[in-house]
């Protein structure tokens, strides 16, 4: 299956719904999935501050959610990837349109996980730089 393959496959829960309620409620969409590279888009509008401008909040879930989707893929059968560490650095705001992001994995090993996160706007401008690590667990008896 093609990384495009596997997002259509996730974004209409075919296999199992990866997003979680706080992720599809914010319209997060995966473009691409890979334990190597993950890519997804979120819609500003909906998801914004009082000002009307991207809420940091919601980049960090994009990061979020986008870094624990290569996790989990890396981790493979029979494990879990559990965020332990999120940080991000958010340099300009969006205020319509839809946000970007590109998880890369820069670390993969037995127990942890690595990715950073870019996010751009429609115009290819960095909305926001995060840094995602997961744990990697066995997965409790029954999931």
């Amino acid at each position: 299956m093609s990384p495009q393959e596997v997002a259509a496959e996730i974004n209409s829960g075919g296999v199992f719904d990866g997003r979680g309620d706080l992720a599809k409620s914010m319209g997060v969409e995966y473009l691409e999935v890979s334990a190597e590279r993950v890519v997804g888009r979120m819609p500003v509008k909906g998801n914004t501050q009082p000002y009307g401008l991207l809420h940091g909040g919601a980049s960090v879930v994009l990061a979020e959610t986008l870094g624990s989707a290569g996790s989990a893929l890396h981790a493979g059968p029979g494990r879990v990837a559990v965020g332990i560490e999120v940080n991000a650095t958010h340099h300009r705001a969006a205020t319509d349109g839809y946000v970007t992001g590109v998880a890369t994995r820069t670390h993969g090993g037995r127990t942890l996980a690595t990715y950073d996160i870019v996010i751009t706007d429609e115009d290819g401008r960095r909305v926001c730089t995060a840094r995602l690590t997961c744990m990697l667990r066995d997965a409790p008896p029954g999931n």
